[in-house]
C-alpha cells in the first residue's frame, strides 16, 4: 500500500439510536486516515454522494453491520490514484461508485445480474472491501467500509470492481444517483420485469428507488404506468412526471387496481401485500425492498397458481453494473431518462444525521452531499 491521508467522513459509532438523529447524533464527522490503494483498488476523490434507505436502514438497526462503520453506499468522483493491475481507468476520470462489487468468478456471478456475487456479499457484511483489505482508521482504531464504498467521504480506497466509468458530461450528482437508485430501481424495470409489448406496470413506493423505476418506465415505450404510495405529496408528483394513474394503497384496493407487472420498492411487510393485492391475472410481481429481517407478510398462496402469477425477488434489480449504468447514462444523456427529478435538495456533510431524520419522514428523495473538494 501507498502513503496514509488524512480525509473528511461520516462515521456511524452506533446503530439503533433513538429518533430524531438530530438530537442523538449517532454519525459524528470525523478526520480518518486512509491508506492508499493496493493492488487492483483505486483512490477516488469524492464529488457526490446521496443519502439512500439502505444507509438509514444501518443507522436505525433494521440492517445490522459492524461498527464503527464510515457510511455512504451512493457517490461519485474523480481517480485520484491506481493501485496496480488497474490499466483501464485514467486519473481525472469520473466514475461510479456501486455497492454490490462482482469477483466475476463465482457461480452467482455467472447468473448474469440475477443473483449477487457471493464474494461481494460475504465482504460486504465484514466490512472489507472484495480482496480483504482494510484502510480505514480513527485515532489507531480500525473503522469499517460501508458496502465497499464509504462513500460520504473527501477521499475512498475502492476495488476496481466496485466503480464504472461514466462520460465527463454526466454531473456528479447525477452518477452518484445511477449507482444505486437507478440501479436498483431502474433495474428493476429493464432485468426482472421483462415487460411485454402491452403490459401495464405498477410502483409500489415513491421514494428514490420507486421514483427511479417509474422514471425508467416511463423512458421505455409508451407503457401504463401505475404510481401508489402512502404519500399525496408524491402521487402528485407522479402524475406530474406522466404516471397515467395514482394511487393511494387503500385507493388501489379499494378500486381493485391491477396491473401486469407490479414493482414494490418500499421494504415493508404492509407494502408488499399491497403489491401482491396488485398483480394482475397472470401478472408478475417484482419486490426489490429490503424490510428488516424478522418482518413477515401475510398472502394468499391460492393466486399463485389460480391466477398463474410470479412473484421475483430483485436485488439491485438484478443489475450487472458493469453492463446497465452505460445503459441508463445514455438514457439520460438522451433526455429521456430525467433523473434531475430524482435530486430533492443539497446538504452539508455536517448535516448528515438530520439529512437521515429528512428521509426517514418521507419528504425528500435523494439529499445531496456536495464537497468541499469535489
Amino acid at each position: 500500500m501507498t502513503n496514509t491521508r488524512t480525509i473528511r467522513g461520516a462515521v456511524l459509532n452506533k446503530i439503533g439510536a433513538d429518533a430524531p438523529f438530530a438530537e442523538s447524533r449517532p454519525i459524528t464527522i470525523d478526520e480518518l486516515e486512509l491508506t492508499g490503494p493496493a493492488e487492483n483498488e483505486l483512490l477516488v476523490r469524492i464529488e457526490a454522494a446521496s443519502i439512500c434507505h439502505s444507509d438509514l436502514s444501518v443507522v436505525n438497526g433494521s440492517r445490522p453491520r459492524p461498527t464503527p462503520m464510515l457510511l455512504g453506499h451512493e457517490a461519485a468522483g474523480v481517480v485520484e490514484e491506481l493501485g496496480s493491475g488497474v490499466t483501464d481507468l485514467e486519473i481525472g476520470q469520473r466514475v461510479v461508485l456501486t455497492f454490490l462489487p462482482r469477483c466475476g468468478e463465482c457461480r452467482e456471478c455467472r447468473t448474469d445480474g440475477k443473483l449477487p456475487c457471493s464474494a461481494g456479499s460475504k465482504t460486504n457484511e465484514e466490512g472489507v472491501l472484495l480482496d480483504g483489505t482494510k484502510h480505514l482508521t480513527r485515532d489507531g482504531e480500525e473503522v469499517k467500509h460501508h458496502l465497499g464504498c464509504s462513500g460520504f467521504a473527501t477521499y475512498s480506497v475502492v476495488d476496481r470492481r466496485s466503480v464504472v466509468p461514466v462520460g465527463a458530461d454526466v454531473p456528479p450528482s447525477i452518477a452518484a444517483v445511477l449507482g444505486c437508485a437507478v440501479l436498483t430501481g431502474g433495474g428493476a424495470v429493464l432485468n426482472a420485469a421483462n415487460l411485454g409489448p402491452e403490459d401495464t406496470i405498477a410502483i409500489v413506493g415513491l421514494g428514490g428507488v420507486g421514483m427511479a423505476a417509474l422514471l425508467t418506465a416511463l423512458a421505455v415505450d409508451n407503457k401504463k404506468v401505475i404510481a401508489v404510495d402512502a404519500n399525496p405529496d408524491k402521487l402528485t408528483l407522479a402524475r406530474e412526471w406522466g404516471a397515467d394513474e395514482a394511487y393511494t394503497s387503500a385507493e388501489a384496493a379499494e378500486k381493485g387496481i391491477t396491473a401486469d407487472v407490479v414493482i414494490e420498492a418500499v421494504g415493508h411487510p404492509r407494502a408488499f401485500e399491497t403489491a401482491f393485492g396488485m398483480i394482475g391475472f397472470g401478472g408478475t410481481l417484482v419486490t426489490v425492498g429490503l424490510p428488516a429481517p424478522g418482518a413477515m407478510s401475510e398472502i394468499e398462496p391460492l393466486k399463485l397458481t389460480a391466477r398463474a402469477e410470479t412473484v421475483i425477488g430483485s436485488y439491485l434489480g438484478s443489475a450487472v453494473p458493469s453492463r446497465d449504468i452505460p445503459k441508463f447514462e445514455q438514457l439520460w444523456r438522451e433526455g429521456k431518462l430525467p433523473l434531475e427529478r430524482l435530486i430533492s435538495n443539497e446538504i452539508a456533510l455536517d448535516e448528515m444525521n438530520e439529512g437521515m431524520d429528512a428521509l426517514s419522514a418521507g419528504t425528500v428523495l435523494r439529499q445531496i452531499i456536495k464537497f468541499e473538494n469535489a
